[in-house]
């Protein structure tokens, strides 16, 4: 059976080459990823300087893109004008069954318009969305979105994550018959606004989630949904929020496990869902503990058949 392969974007970043790096060669060690291969995407140059900067003798597939599309460029524009940028390249890659998975930590637009543009969106789907993890109190965790890729909504696009971050609390997660909840300013079916009231009912008509009714912000960190919708507004402004709190909280000096649940870094990234195809993308300031997670979660999704389910399911 051949090997997994994951293309890792070595130059998408505000630390790379040298963490991605660093990162590859972390998880290329360990014993799960013995039958996973990891292809360095980027500048074919600084990356091998970089291995000999580092003393790393394992040997990397490098596929050579000399162009990097930064934090600032505008998505649309830099995809069409660096063709043989590193998330280019990595797109087409995965596009053509190069690659069974893409990660990259570089420009989050670029990595979203690209996918449209490349390995597209699952028949049905209107829009892909990310997800973040939920760090809950008890322990466990649990999921919401969309927090970032689509500002305005429909009501049917709603059901669609819904249904889409089910198959993922499932399928990743492990949890059974996850619980929906709509984030919303108040539990009773007529609070919200025009967009929750209008999806309310759609959700609880569909058969293929287990709907639990409105949520609020302080139901987030508790276990009354396992999923959580919104808009990509709203979403967004949630996790800036809750990242804020964390950086603030360390500042201070305040250490506590529960609120160490909240360092990104423990996570790696967030899957763009919705798209054939599984691409991770990671926070832009990704140091080597980052992507030793993001690679181990894209390799997950990957075995997970994640893609095939929604499929199955849209």
């Amino acid at each position: 059976m051949a090997n997994i392969r994951i293309g890792l974007d070595a130059m998408g970043g505000d630390h790379t080459p040298f963490e991605s790096v660093k990162g590859a060669f972390k998880t290329s060690v360990l014993a799960e990823f013995a039958d996973v291969d990891i292809v360095l995407i980027g500048n074919k140059p600084e990356i091998d300087h970089t291995l000999s900067e580092q003393g790393i003798s394992k040997t990397f597939e490098i596929i050579h893109a000399p162009d990097t599309i930064m934090m600032g460029e505008h998505p649309t524009k830099a995809i069409s004008q660096k063709r043989n940028s590193s998330i280019m390249v990595g797109l087409k890659m995965l596009m053509e069954g190069h690659i069974d998975g893409f990660a990259s930590a570089g420009n989050t637009g670029a990595m979203m318009v690209g996918s449209l543009y490349t390995v597209k969106t699952i028949e049905g789907i209107f829009r892909p969305a990310i997800s973040t993890i939920l760090p809950r109190l008890s322990g466990k965790h649990g999921l919401m979105l969309d927090v970032g890729a689509n500002a305005d909504v429909k009501p049917d696009m709603l059901v669609q994550f819904a249904n889409i971050g089910s198959i993922y609390a499932n399928l990743i997660m492990g949890i059974e018959n996850p619980k929906v909840g709509l984030l919303s300013i108040g539990e009773e079916k007529e609070k919200g606004n025009i967009l929750t009231q209008a999806t309310y009912p759609l959700l609880e008509d569909d058969r293929f989630i287990n709907f639990i009714g409105n949520v609020e912000g302080r139901d987030l960190f508790t276990d009354k949904a396992n999923v959580i919708v919104c808009d990509g507004f709203t979403g967004n402004v949630v996790l800036k929020a809750c990242e804020s709190m964390f950086y603030s909280l360390m500042k201070r000096g305040i250490k506590d496990d529960y609120l160490n649940q909240f360092n990104f870094e423990n996570y790696g990234g967030s899957p763009i869902l919705g798209v054939n195809k599984p691409v991770m993308i990671g926070h832009g300031i990704s140091k080597a503990k980052t992507f030793v997670n993001m690679l181990k979660l894209t390799r997950e999704i990957v075995e997970s058949n994640l893609i095939d389910s929604i499929k199955a399911q849209l």
